[in-house]
């Protein structure tokens, strides 16, 4: 019988964005932006959560829990985001939002579109274009930083 080995409670290296500043100007510039679209900065962290569990981030999952709680997000919410279509407690425009998200990240699991017409359209029926920009940029983002993150071992907590 093996172990697991345990989680690193260091990184493998500085994250790239703080060791290139001006990746990390350009990302705080894409998050302001993104912030700016007009979508419930709930439905933003609730994106960002979901996508970080999807790829299996700690860091990221542990920053999205404590931004969702920021915004006024409650327990009971974040507990159920894993399995968000069997939960009772979200809208239907945050279960859209949740769905392109889990499309647009596991675009790998997908023969055909990565994002099906159905889906989308159900995303484009609780958002306008400006509104979408904002989730799918969160999403693209999302999904770099878990990339980065998963690649260096960022351990969870982790403050820049």
């Amino acid at each position: 019988m093996t172990t697991a080995a345990a989680a690193s409670p260091t990184a493998r290296m500085k994250n790239p964005a703080v060791v290139l500043p001006d990746a990390m100007q350009g990302v705080r510039t894409i998050y302001q932006a993104v912030y700016q679209g007009g979508v419930d900065p709930k439905i933003l962290e609730l994106v960002h959560l979901r996508a970080s569990q999807i790829n299996g981030c700690s860091a990221c999952v542990f920053a999205g829990v404590q931004g969702s709680r920021k915004h006024g997000e409650t327990d009971e919410r974040l507990h159920a985001v894993a399995a968000w279509r069997e939960a009772p407690f979200f809208t239907d425009g945050e279960r859209a939002a949740l769905a392109l998200t889990e499309a647009a990240t596991r675009i790998a699991d997908r023969s055909g579109k990565a994002v099906p017409d159905d889906l989308w359209n159900a995303a484009a029926d609780h958002f306008d274009e400006e509104q979408l920009s904002a989730i799918i940029l969160m999403i693209g983002l999302t999904n770099l930083f878990n990339r980065i993150n998963t690649t260096i071992e960022e351990p969870a907590g982790t403050t820049w």
